[in-house]
């Protein structure tokens, strides 16, 4: 049934009849298979084969956020600081690992420059003497702590950086969709990624499996994926195939 499930996560939907001839057993053995993974709530069973079954990403604020994850989070942060190098200008979007980046950043000598639109990653940077800090200002938002919105757009695009560090709550390998939950948020990313030319996720495995409500990026606007450890085979296949990093 794992193999199934593979399968689903390559293709996003199976048909009876073509797993019944890959794997050379009866449609009903087949059958079972499928009425199995469904009551483990893993797939949804559709006329004549399945889907795989996607969560919805839980919509926090950023005070709860912040206390998730703590751990792979961290180690996301330090695989994006080693490859930030001295002279480059990045811009770090909203987001949680974000501001665990500021803070190794922040605690080191890098001669940086820094872009943001989120409160928190500012005030990390208050003691730092190395980095220069640009925050780019628009609508506040208080349950993502950052600035958002047409004016934060429009000041995102006066700006070329080298290397772009951006959040989400969701990839999905099959439609190849990045998601978020705000619409607002979703435009100011997609202006974040245009004025980059490099573009770096950062997000932990189990997004994978998640969905937001809004599609703000397809995976080809990305150049690597940071995340805590090798997805999956399958979602490497994918990623690779389109040259996609995995860091």
């Amino acid at each position: 049934m794992e193999e199934i499930i593979n399968i689903l996560n390559i293709d996003g939907k199976v048909l009876v009849k073509d797993l019944s001839s890959r794997f050379n057993v009866t449609e009903d053995c087949i059958r079972k298979d499928l009425k199995t993974l469904e009551k483990e709530g893993r797939i949804k069973r559709t006329y004549g084969g399945a889907v795989l079954k996607r969560r919805s990403a839980n919509n926090y604020d950023i005070v709860n956020r912040k206390a998730v994850n703590i751990e792979p989070k961290r180690q996301i942060a330090k695989k994006a600081f080693d490859i930030i190098k001295d002279r480059e200008t990045i811009f770090l979007d909203i987001s949680t690992t974000n501001i665990l980046l500021a803070e190794l950043l922040a605690a080191s000598d890098r001669k940086i420059t820094v872009i943001t639109n989120m409160i928190d990653i500012v005030k990390t940077f208050s003691n730092n003497n190395t980095i220069e800090v640009i925050c780019v200002g628009g609508i506040f938002n208080k349950n993502l702590d950052g600035f958002i919105g047409s004016t934060a757009i429009e000041n995102i695009m006066k700006y070329k950086v080298d290397k772009a560090f951006v959040g989400s709550c969701g990839v999905n390998m099959y439609d190849k969709s990045v998601t978020t939950f705000d619409v607002e948020d979703g435009n100011t990313k997609k202006a974040i990624i245009n004025s980059s030319k490099e573009t770096y996720l950062v997000m932990d495995n189990g997004k994978f499996y998640f969905d937001g409500v809004y599609k703000f990026a397809d995976i080809y606007d990305i150049d690597a994926i940071i995340t805590e450890e090798t997805p999956e085979k399958n979602i490497c296949k994918i990623l690779m195939g389109n040259n996609i990093g995995i860091i």
